[in-house]
């Protein structure tokens, strides 16, 4: 049972940057989340996963941990044992590239029940184990301790239907994720399928929710933010922060008020990732396969293919699936086309070439660095580093009390373990302020904004603190997404193995397990 009185519940807004929540905020757009900001503590640079997108940073927000463990490296990645893309619906046009079927399939069952790694629990496992009631509005990941069958209502059901999709899945007690799973009947419109819909069906499911005490644990998911900003671009996201305080409030009247819920609650109000506005398009694929032969979407014979390549918005994986000796000399020559492409800012790629184990090796127009889990350099969390070459690579100086990231912020632990993933690809890119990679529908966002680069500018959203233990925003210098499953466990007594009163332990953890 719960050792905590106060429930808790996570407000996870996907794409919330810190100065558009502040000017809502200040023009009487976002009452409710002006209140916890009154109450609580605003840490306005929490650090997202690498890339910065959704699926990877939901799977962070939900283990405590990053790709290297919990698997999942992409919008878009390369299954190397079942030689094809995965795909999670970066665009209507890429899903229609790869096949609605196969992309639902993919997005809702196999992220959590296949490619989310078995190694890791998930807050909502280690809850239900410790007998915290738990409960969750959409959100990516949501693998828990109880069956629920497919519900198949709303417009999914035909898609769902034709498509033989019979799966049940694995979740906390209390799984909403609109037309597919239901752990009850609520009076609530299923609008998985409509983009700009999903925080009205989020705060109608959260008042049953409140209403009926369903729950020790919500997590309260608010995903029209992102769409609403890719569309319309940054200038445009007070108003998609109003939609969204709006759908929180319905859950704060239902409790009796904003005074009421928060006798209640403890809240964490976050950002996955943040976005900045994008003017021009990179053709990654395009441009790679003018010299070498790129796994189409659903290629009928991917044998003959000598890259693939996955563009997830302001990021980008390339696989090598030649396995013979022209391995190294391929690999040079991708750099080299990759370096010459307008809008890539950094490639990289692990390297054994100085001796036995794995280093990074990071190469922008500042230079190249190689590291590696070490002890010559601490970075702002407490892990240390062996680094040789340029650290104006990343933009970094070392200071006193650690190395300065403020470009890149936690670069260099980031990029060790989006490039240590199992899923990774053998090189990976991030982009310059203002470009966005073409997915394989041939879209981008261009005109509105995007996500996905290693840049401070996608990488830093809000986290607030209310009604937790006195002080822990004090805790560490510098906060991830990583953090905060450690937060949610520790506030209903659940142990972990990074305590948030000992970064640095956790700092010296995540470095062993890097090596």
């Amino acid at each position: 049972m719960p050792t905590s009185s106060r429930k808790l519940c996570l407000i996870v807004v996907d794409s919330l940057r810190t100065d558009m929540l502040l000017r809502a905020v200040a023009d009487d757009l976002a009452p409710n989340f002006a209140a916890l900001l009154e109450r609580g503590a605003l840490i306005g640079d929490c650090v997202s996963a690498f890339p910065s997108v959704t699926p990877v940073a939901c799977s962070e927000i939900a283990t405590g941990v990053g790709p290297d463990r919990h698997g999942i490296s992409g919008m878009n990645w390369y299954h190397r044992a079942e030689q094809r893309y995965i795909e999670y619906g970066s665009s209507l046009e890429a899903t229609r590239a790869f096949g609605l079927f196969r992309t639902l399939y993919d997005t809702v069952y196999n992220m959590n029940m296949a490619h989310l790694s078995h190694d890791v629990e998930t807050v909502f496992e280690r809850l239900a184990d410790a007998g915290v009631r738990t409960a969750v509005t959409p959100f990516l990941i949501f693998r828990g301790r109880r069956r629920h069958q497919l519900s198949l209502e709303g417009l999914m059901r035909r898609v769902a239907v034709a498509a033989k999709f019979r799966h049940a899945v694995w979740g906390p007690d209390e799984l909403f994720y609109g037309e597919l799973y239901a752990s009850r009947r609520v009076p609530c419109k299923p609008t998985l399928a409509r983009p700009g819909t999903r925080d009205t069906y989020s705060a109608c499911v959260g008042r049953e929710l409140v209403r009926e005490d369903l729950y020790d644990f919500l997590l309260f998911s608010l995903p029209d933010n992102d769409h609403h900003t890719h569309t319309y671009g940054v200038d445009a996201m007070v108003d998609s922060i109003s939609h969204a305080d709006r759908s929180f409030g319905e859950i704060v009247d239902e409790a009796g008020g904003i005074e009421a819920f928060l006798d209640a609650h403890a809240v964490i109000l976050m950002a996955d990732h943040a976005q900045t506005d994008v003017e021009t398009a990179v053709p990654l694929a395009k441009a790679l396969g003018e010299e070498w032969q790129v796994l189409a979407a659903n290629a009928e014979h991917p044998e003959s293919a000598e890259l693939a390549v996955s563009p997830t918005a302001r990021a980008a994986g390339v696989y090598l699936l030649a396995e013979d000796g022209r391995r190294a000399a391929t690999h040079a020559g991708v750099r080299g086309r990759l370096r010459s492409l307008t809008g890539v800012d950094l490639v990289a790629w692990l390297s054994a070439d100085n001796g036995p184990g794995d280093e990074a090796v990071v190469e922008s127009a500042r230079g190249e660095l190689r590291f590696r889990p070490g002890s010559q350099l601490s970075d702002r969390r407490g892990a240390s580093w062996d680094a040789e070459g340029e650290l104006g690579a990343l933009a970094m100086e070392p200071r006193d009390d650690g190395l300065d990231d403020l470009v890149y912020p936690d670069g260099l632990m980031r990029l060790w373990s989006a490039l240590t993933a199992p899923n990774a690809g053998d090189l990976l890119v991030s982009l310059e302020q203002g470009y966005e990679c073409v997915d394989w529908g041939g879209a981008t966002h261009i005109g509105g904004a995007s996500h996905g680069a290693l840049l401070a500018g996608d990488s830093l959203g809000p986290l607030v603190l209310c009604g937790l233990e006195p002080g822990v925003e004090e805790a560490r210098e510098q906060w991830a997404l990583r953090d905060i499953a450690a937060l949610v466990l520790g506030h209903f007594g659940v142990t972990t193995d990074a305590d948030i009163r000992a970064p640095e332990a956790q700092a010296a953890t995540e470095a062993e397990v890097a090596r």
